[in-house]
């Protein structure tokens, strides 16, 4: 005789889901699990979903007849869903479970999409679970529901929360009002914390919730060393979940009997302040550590309103916007970072007791949600996909083409949809550069000219805004160096300024060319090739440096005037590159240099991340060095410049045999050491 399943239970084997959202990040590990169970699964999916769909199926491993798809919309009454569609469901049975998990989970989006998707999809998953007599509709909700809540928060409330200043906030509290006002069958709603990926894999689908941070934690990581103590908030407490978990105990909760009609917090019950998560994150990102944590709890209301005043000023809001745009921060997710609310998890616990349901620690899968970050969703990870995305349909302008970096670089984008435009006074090696790329059917245009000559200058800048319409990237490469002891230039003033004429003024007529249709579109990228030497004081190069030194300085002054115009500015302190024009020196033929190809690796890198600087550990290190320790640094500087000879060119000579340029054994240890610096 066949009995019937109790009302509060389902099948365990054999049992039938219809599911929202189940192509979804929670939704496609939800249902995943429930397949295991040996579940018949109804998929809503939207128009166009269906090939994602077969590619979940094969992932999932399961006969296709096992999940049958429905094209529908929540935002639609019956979710869309024809009168003939919903009878032949009720046709082919009861279903055990409706889950419905399809919403905007984005606190960026705007108010209005979110109420037709969140509120008033949630009223029409209800009214097609109650049509279809499901045996239960299960509603993923969110901790958001608390609004911005003081204290703890227990699964039974709801009305008591928090500011719900936020859309999201606000349309998730409402949608969970109308199940339980509402619902004439039996429900059970989910509260799950933020959500983050995998704690095995690693696996997220977007950035949200602490990933917003990781572009911070990567900028400190690049800029500082790892050992370097910081100080930083405390911050508010982060209440986030493994993906992983939340659909464990989703899954083991709604075959649970006897949980009807109750809410569940799925929650960490001992969560992370915002000081100490970002320290979770920096160590498995490989950034410094905040050593020491302010609470802001403890400033004295007198400071906290002057703060407060302060941030309110148009200028202080100007700065403080252009710092979140630059981190990728959201002014949404600044309301979370002193979040006040805690969880109780009565119903949770007692529904997971028995199971063998745990939460991993974060710190100990903390690397794995970074290392799936960085290699997935980091949009600044150079890869083909994101260089062209960051190039795509853009003007870029480099000079100094023909040969060298330049060459290497407008080689290594002639496969983008970027508009290539090539300045170099050789013609003939432009017109090889120009043909290479339209052979890969690039887009480029050439102009020859001499960027010390101010008429040439001039006009070409002219022709190429009027063509064109402008430049998206000025990347200024052409320069010339002198290497050239003090002492050997003191009948050589024409040396600084052979260098001051290409190596700022040249570059110099192509930024104030430039940057007005830059500002004047609010958008726009300035790439100067500097050097190591800047950095290091290297001797011996004393025209080259104090020229590319005065470019740097201007960049700094230009990127403070224009920091809220949509302008970059990116320095590259390049160091040592076999091209061209470090061929006369022979030594350096022995010495590790940077290849070209290498070289317009980190000019694309700058396209892509638009850093304020590109520099090497060395070249930083020697910088530091100076500030800290500046007689120190000089005399390792002149210690350097003793071992190391002077070259026939620049004593005057016309050849210099080969012999004497050969490195010695402390020459090639020192130049190994100190990879990259010009000697």
């Amino acid at each position: 005789m066949q009995t019937t399943p109790p009302a509060n239970v389902a099948r365990i084997g054999g049992e039938t889901c219809f599911i929202t959202g189940g192509t979804g990040f929670i939704g496609r590990f939800l249902v995943e699990k429930l397949l295991t169970r040996g579940a018949t699964i109804h998929l809503l999916i939207r128009d166009g979903e269906q090939a994602q769909v077969d590619q979940l199926i094969n992932h999932w491993n399961v006969a296709p007849s096992r999940v049958h798809t429905l094209i529908g919309d929540i935002t639609q009454p019956k979710l869309g869903l024809s009168d003939e569609q919903i009878a032949k469901l009720k046709g082919k049975g009861e279903i055990d479970h409706f889950f419905h998990l399809a919403a905007i989970y984005d606190i960026n989006a705007d108010e209005e999409s979110q109420i037709h998707a969140n509120v008033e999809g949630t009223r029409h998953a209800m009214a097609c679970a109650e049509n279809l007599k499901a045996k239960c509709f299960h509603y993923t909700s969110s901790i958001a529901v608390a609004g911005l809540y003081d204290g703890t928060f227990t699964e039974d409330m709801l009305e008591e929360a928090g500011p719900l200043n936020n859309p999201y906030l606000k349309t998730k509290h409402q949608a969970e009002r109308v199940i339980r006002n509402d619902c004439t069958i039996p429900w059970r709603i989910y509260r799950p914390a933020m959500v983050i990926g995998h704690s095995r894999t690693g696996e997220i689908n977007k950035v949200d919730g602490p990933y917003y941070l990781f572009h911070a934690i990567r900028k400190m990581r690049n800029s500082l060393p790892q050992w370097l103590p910081i100080i930083g908030l405390e911050g508010g407490w982060l209440n986030m979940v493994p993906v992983d978990y939340l659909v464990d105990s989703i899954d083991h909760i709604a075959h649970k009997e006897g949980f009807d009609n109750q809410c569940f917090h799925i929650t960490d019950p001992n969560p992370q302040r915002l000081g100490e998560l970002l320290n979770i994150f920096a160590s498995a990102g490989g950034a410094p550590r905040m050593a020491l944590r302010v609470d802001s709890s403890f400033v004295s209301p007198f400071v906290s309103m002057l703060l407060k005043s302060l941030y309110r000023m148009p200028a202080i809001t100007k700065v403080s916007q252009a710092v979140l745009r630059d981190l990728k921060i959201p002014d949404a997710a600044l309301d979370f970072l002193h979040y006040p609310t805690h969880f109780d998890r009565t119903n949770t616990d007692a529904a997971l007791e028995g199971s063998n349901i745990r939460l991993p620690v974060l710190r100990e899968y903390a690397r794995v949600i970074w290392d799936y970050w960085e290699n997935h969703l980091n949009e600044e990870r150079l890869t083909t996909e994101n260089i062209d995305k960051a190039v795509a349909d853009k003007a870029i302008l480099i000079t100094g083409a023909g040969s060298g970096i330049g060459r290497a670089t407008a080689e290594r984008l002639a496969t983008t949809s970027a508009r290539l435009v090539l300045v170099d006074r050789d013609e003939e090696s432009l017109a090889e550069v120009a043909r290479i790329i339209r052979e890969q059917e690039g887009k480029v245009w050439t102009w020859t000219a001499d960027l010390t000559d101010a008429q040439q200058c001039d006009s070409m800048i002219q022709q190429i805004n009027e063509e064109l319409g402008g430049i998206d990237i000025l990347v200024n490469n052409a320069g010339r160096s002198i290497r050239r002891s003090v002492n050997n230039s003191y009948d050589r003033f024409h040396d600084f300024e052979r260098c001051m004429d290409i190596n700022y003024f040249g570059a110099m007529r192509m930024i104030m060319g430039f940057l007005p249709g830059m500002e004047n579109q609010q958008c726009g990228q300035v790439i100067n090739i500097s050097s190591i030497g800047v950095l290091a004081g290297s001797p011996r190069f004393s025209a080259y440096v104090a020229s590319k030194a005065a470019l740097d300085a201007f960049t700094r002054c230009a990127s403070s005037e224009l920091a809220d115009k949509g302008v970059k500015f990116t320095t590259i302190n390049m160091p040592l590159v076999r091209t061209p024009m470090i061929a006369p020196t022979k030594m350096y033929e022995s010495v590790p240099t940077l290849t070209p190809d290498e070289a317009a690796g980190l000019i694309i890198k700058a396209m892509v991340r638009k850093p304020k600087r590109i520099a090497t550990r060395m070249g930083l290190m020697g910088l530091a060095l100076h500030e800290t320790m500046p007689v120190l640094s000089e005399l390792l500087m002149n210690a350097s410049f003793n071992m190391f000879p002077e070259s026939a060119a620049a004593q005057g000579k016309k050849e210099e045999g080969s012999n004497t340029q050969r490195p010695s054994a402390e020459q090639k240890l020192l130049v190994n050491l100190l990879k990259g610096v010009h000697w």
